[in-house]
């Protein structure tokens, strides 16, 4: 006759490290050494790695639970497909440890690397940890012992480390690695070909190493654009090490020259596309406004070129002349580089003969518009014209002209740059010239400052609006005659204008 035992047996996931048996810790020891069960992972091969690294301190007489996987990288019948095949079984040795655990059992999980780190423990851990006393043990991740073994540093200063598995598409590991400052791609083998074309799209491929079986017999390391895709196995990683000590190009080379203009949104690093960050971090040389430079992160190596506001074809020709003596070369912008910003600028002094054969590359920002309207609701939902209140660089009449045209046809309207210090007045007198052609209480989206610290967005009728309160931080939404405005059970005003207009037939 059985008997149930008193107290059940105490789960341990025990990191193994790397697969050095001497990079195992003390605690992952003494887990395995006390242990009446000794639980790892394998293929249908039945061998372990985990085992393997394990083996001088497993006993005869504990008993040895091999859970294998049913598939790796096949196919399967099963009804729930591949994930369903594995959530059966991870299920199915839930329970086989559930039952050593129940009868007083310890068990130690084995696991290379960290037990919490991309290991099969984990399946285990969320399955069992509830019902269970639980204690994971860490272990040395492949990254720690893939810049060990490299003998340069993943992240100094300021630097963040992005892990990145192989296994995602290959658009996304590009945006990925565009906006990293350190980064580890895991799961290479199948996945190498995809990884490498994406470090090579992001302007990373000459940074990345490679590293196979750190500290494992068969190690290799090199610079990835030299390893053989056709010779990568499952236990090998891509890295992106720290960039502060960085070997600086040493002497520029016009044939690498070029300029990307990149908009960083209304208010930085939120805003930030992968594919700016990518820029960003990638250029050896950043020139713009020095108020749209403050929202890039410095970073080793790179010289800041920081300007007035009021000299953008100044600028565009400085980057211009910096790209042609072989200067990777980021003019930084504010929103979309080609609304109202530097964009026009470069591309203009860059039709000049003698600036003709630098690449120009220009990548989009949330513009203000876009931007402001989100907060506001959706407002541009429907047809609408941008128009720049400012008469610097046009004359009033035209934009008063322009104004009277878009309103007529009924069109939302998106009002950049409505005033500053030294423009005081045109806030009043487009007010004025819409009111003709506008009802009072048309919506006007007030947004200053979206995205920044003191941002403030209020939905007010037209006749109310007060040129007193326009600065240059702020953008203009008025609506057309469809345009909504409903305050919400919270008190917030939201405005949308409708996708579908009336047919004037049934008006």
């Amino acid at each position: 006759m059985s008997t149930t035992p008193s107290q059940p047996g105490k789960l341990y996931g025990v990191g193994l490290g790397p697969g050095d048996p001497n990079l195992m810790t003390v605690a992952a020891v003494k887990a395995i050494a006390s242990a009446d069960v000794i639980a790892y992972h394998c293929a249908r091969h039945g061998r372990s790695i985990a085992r393997s690294i394990a083996a001088e301190h497993i006993r005869e007489e504990q008993i040895e639970e091999r859970l294998m996987y049913p598939l790796t990288v096949e196919t399967t019948d099963h009804p729930g497909g591949y994930r369903g095949a594995l959530d059966d079984f991870y299920a199915e040795a839930a329970a086989t440890l559930a039952a050593h655990l129940d009868a007083g059992r310890t068990v130690a999980v084995l696991a290379e690397g960290d037990p919490m780190f991309y290991g099969s423990y984990q399946h285990m851990h969320k399955r069992l940890a509830d019902r269970y006393e639980t204690t994971v043990i860490p272990g040395v991740t492949s990254i720690s012992a893939a810049a060990a073994r490299l003998g340069q540093p993943l992240c100094e200063d300021k630097e963040t480390l992005t892990v990145i598995p192989g296994t995602l598409p290959e658009d996304e590991l590009s945006a990925r690695i565009a906006a990293a400052d350190s980064a580890v791609v895991m799961k290479l083998g199948r996945t190498f070909t995809k990884v490498r074309a994406a470090l090579e799209s992001s302007g990373r491929l000459d940074d990345a190493r490679y590293v196979e079986r750190a500290f494992m017999d068969g190690e290799r390391t090199g610079a990835l654009a030299d390893i053989d895709p056709a010779s990568v196995p499952y236990f090998s990683v891509a890295v992106l090490p720290s960039r502060v000590d960085a070997e600086p190009v040493a002497e520029p080379d016009p044939a690498r020259g070029e300029v990307v203009v990149v908009g960083t949104g209304p208010a930085g690093a939120p805003w930030l596309t992968p594919e700016s960050r990518g820029a960003l971090a990638n250029s050896d040389a950043l020139v713009g406004y020095t108020t749209y430079l403050a929202r890039v992160p410095e970073r080793p190596g790179q010289v800041r070129h920081g300007s007035d506001n009021k000299v953008e074809s100044e600028r565009a020709e400085f980057a211009l002349d910096l790209a042609r003596r072989g200067h990777r070369v980021a003019v930084v912008s504010g929103g979309d580089p080609g609304v109202f910003a530097m964009a026009t600028a470069v591309l203009e002094v860059a039709s000049e003969d003698r600036y003709s054969g630098i690449p120009v590359r220009v990548l989009p920002g949330v513009t203000a518009a876009n931007a402001a309207a989100a907060k506001a609701g959706a407002p541009l939902g429907h047809d609408y014209a941008t128009i720049s209140l400012s008469d610097r660089l046009k004359p009033w009449e035209v934009i008063a002209e322009r104004l009277r045209t878009a309103a007529a046809a009924d069109l939302v309207l998106a009002l950049y740059n409505p005033g500053s210090r030294s423009r005081t007045w045109q806030v009043g007198k487009a007010r004025e010239l819409l009111l003709e052609l506008r009802l009072p209480d048309t919506p006007v989206v007030l947004a200053r400052d979206v995205g920044g610290p003191e941002e403030s967005v209020r939905v007010i009728r037209l006749a109310d609006l007060d040129p007193e309160v326009v600065d240059m931080r702020t953008l203009l939404i008025v609506g057309s005659s469809q345009t909504q405005a409903v305050v919400r059970a919270d008190g917030r005003t939201v405005t949308w204008t409708p996708r579908r207009y009336p047919d004037p037939d049934t008006v």
